[in-house]
């Protein structure tokens, strides 16, 4: 599976660091791996519309998302906003973030 996500926008956003992640998830731990599917699985990722949420009117500080997936031949795209109000797309959203920081050496 290879995830690439992307954060624009924010009350400080740098577009230096709006950069997209890309994960691979054949280069991480098993655990992680496995945790990385579950996530994507239990969301049903590729039954999601292209467009998950926009941001209210007025938001224009809010954070935007783009998180593509591509497994075998299945490919989906995803474009959300804040505030994300499905748990189970915070728990991927969060993951995401996590190993963007980590690549950036924000720590992980």
């Amino acid at each position: 599976m290879r995830i690439q996500f992307q954060m624009e926008g924010g009350i400080a956003h740098f577009p230096g660091l709006s950069q997209p992640t890309v994960i691979e998830s054949s280069e991480l731990p098993e655990a992680e791996a496995d945790q990385l599917k579950q996530l994507v699985e239990a969301m049903r990722f590729f039954e999601l519309p292209a467009r998950a949420s926009t941001p209210p009117r007025g938001a224009a500080d809010y954070r935007q998302y783009t998180i593509t997936v591509e497994e075998g031949e299945r490919l989906h795209t995803v474009r959300l906003a804040d505030p994300v109000e499905d748990s189970q797309l915070q728990q991927l959203l969060g993951y995401l973030q996590a190993k963007a920081r980590a690549r950036r050496g924000g720590g992980s």
